[in-house]
């Protein structure tokens, strides 16, 4: 094989996150987003001594499971790459490729509990981060999600069917008006242009909708023939509020170095078994409202009977699980980097009459050092890069008899799950649970504890 030339690969496994294995010229071939049984035609980037890495060109011949995906977008849209495969199909990918995970790295011996799927696979986000761009350059601008093997392609989403009615009509509105208004979509490389983001909520439980229209400081622009629009359509939900985010930063994240409210709140409130959550421009929710409410409900099974523990959330964002928790807990402690997810999470303490969560901005490595707090329990629901070693020491040294691990990434959760086992922890039940339809993502609850 040779860098840069197109093979034919017969798929015959997967391993996570979503590639499918071949195997050629005695080597591994790792072929991104292709699926067991198919044949493909695949372009090798990569070509080392024991693997190769390829992307596919073409599918040449479909596997007996395909089906036809049901979005419009989803030959251009980099949203979702599986919709091909019937969900009870990628669920069983997904089980296969975390247990695989597991028995790879030694990690065996513990209760399974199966893979849960999601209530909903179509119209679950109650978040979406659409993108002003062009689908070709210099051509018409578009709103929605980058295209698979394009660094800049923009396809519009406007019939995508992982969000609700009332956002794809927000999403119709307002690249509507942007394009009759011909203002400038920003261009990362030369750092010009004006449009950069639309990022729509909408809560689940209450329907409450939040439309936040992200510019550069690059024009003056008023905004309120749009959000007369916006106010004006009719939704299934109740619009709360439309929030104007500057940002120049330079990357590609939305980011805010000002935020104006044209109308109403900057925030939302959604619920969850029970309780309400304040939900701001840039705080940290699940996406999927129903499938968190089962996740957070497998975190409180695996806490057991007991109401009188301290519990440590580390990593709380808006402090969900810690409040879900609060109710078999003596007290919580959360601790998140994110100051303004940090004051939601207190609002939302106090909104739901919670007197035993305290909750603390700061880096999970530092703040965890000063914590007096002895817990019983410690939640670890980390980013996908895993718990920071320093905290992950900590948390060993806190000696804690359970501690219970939320994780988007099963590949950094073996590796903490390792250390976790050499310093005197082993695993007593792994759960997985699919909050992401449609997408290679899943999450993995696990309860460890202390020999």
């Amino acid at each position: 094989m040779k860098k840069g030339m197109s093979y034919e690969f017969i798929i015959e496994a997967t391993e996570f996150p979503g590639e499918g294995i071949a195997y050629a010229e005695g080597k591994k071939v790792y072929v991104k987003n292709a699926y067991p049984g198919q044949k493909v035609l695949a372009r090798v980037h990569k070509n080392r001594k024991d693997h190769a890495e390829a992307r596919v060109v073409e599918v040449v011949e479909r596997a007996q499971y395909e089906i036809q995906p049901p979005c419009v977008h989803f030959d251009y849209c980099g949203g979702c790459t599986q919709q091909f495969v019937p969900y009870g199909k990628q669920l069983a990918f997904k089980e296969k490729q975390v247990l695989d995970l597991f028995r790879k790295h030694g990690l065996e011996g513990f209760e399974y509990l199966g893979i849960e799927g999601s209530p909903e696979d179509y119209e679950y986000r109650n978040k979406m981060e659409f993108t002003f761009g062009d689908f070709e350059k210099g051509g018409e601008l578009t709103l929605g999600m980058h295209m698979p093997g394009r660094n800049f392609g923009i396809t519009n989403t406007e019939h995508c069917i992982l969000v609700d009615e009332d956002v794809r009509r927000v999403h119709n509105t307002v690249v509507r008006y942007f394009r009759e208004a011909a203002l400038p979509h920003y261009r990362i490389l030369q750092h010009t242009g004006y449009l950069r983001n639309l990022v729509v909520r909408k809560a689940k439980k209450t329907g409450e909708i939040l439309v936040n229209i992200v510019t550069t400081s690059q024009f003056n622009v008023n905004l309120d023939s749009l959000k007369d629009q916006l106010i004006n359509l009719e939704y299934a939900g109740k619009l709360k509020g439309i929030i104007h985010t500057i940002n120049d930063s330079l990357s590609e994240v939305v980011a805010a170095d000002r935020i104006e409210i044209l109308y109403g709140e900057d925030y939302i409130t959604e619920e969850l078994l029970g309780l309400k959550f304040k939900i701001t421009p840039f705080s940290f929710f699940q996406t999927n409202s129903l499938g968190a409410e089962r996740l957070y409900s497998i975190v409180r099974e695996f806490m057991g009977e007991a109401s009188d523990k301290v519990v440590f959330d580390l990593y709380c964002g808006t402090g969900t699980i810690g409040q879900i928790a609060a109710g078999k807990a003596k007290k919580v402690v959360g601790i998140e980097l994110i100051e303004e997810a940090v004051e939601s999470a207190r609002e939302n303490a106090a909104l739901n009459g919670l007197n035993n969560c305290e909750f603390i901005a700061g880096d999970v490595a530092k703040v965890i050092q000063t914590v007096t707090d002895k817990p019983e329990i410690i939640i670890l629901d980390p980013p996908r890069s895993g718990v920071h070693p320093i905290a992950l020491d900590y948390v060993i040294k806190f000696n804690a008899p359970t501690i219970i691990y939320v994780s988007c990434n099963p590949k950094t959760l073996m590796t903490d799950l390792k250390v976790l086992r050499d310093r005197g922890y082993e695993i007593k039940k792994v759960k997985i649970k699919d909050m992401f339809p449609h997408t290679v993502h899943v999450e993995c609850v696990v309860k460890i504890e202390k020999k």
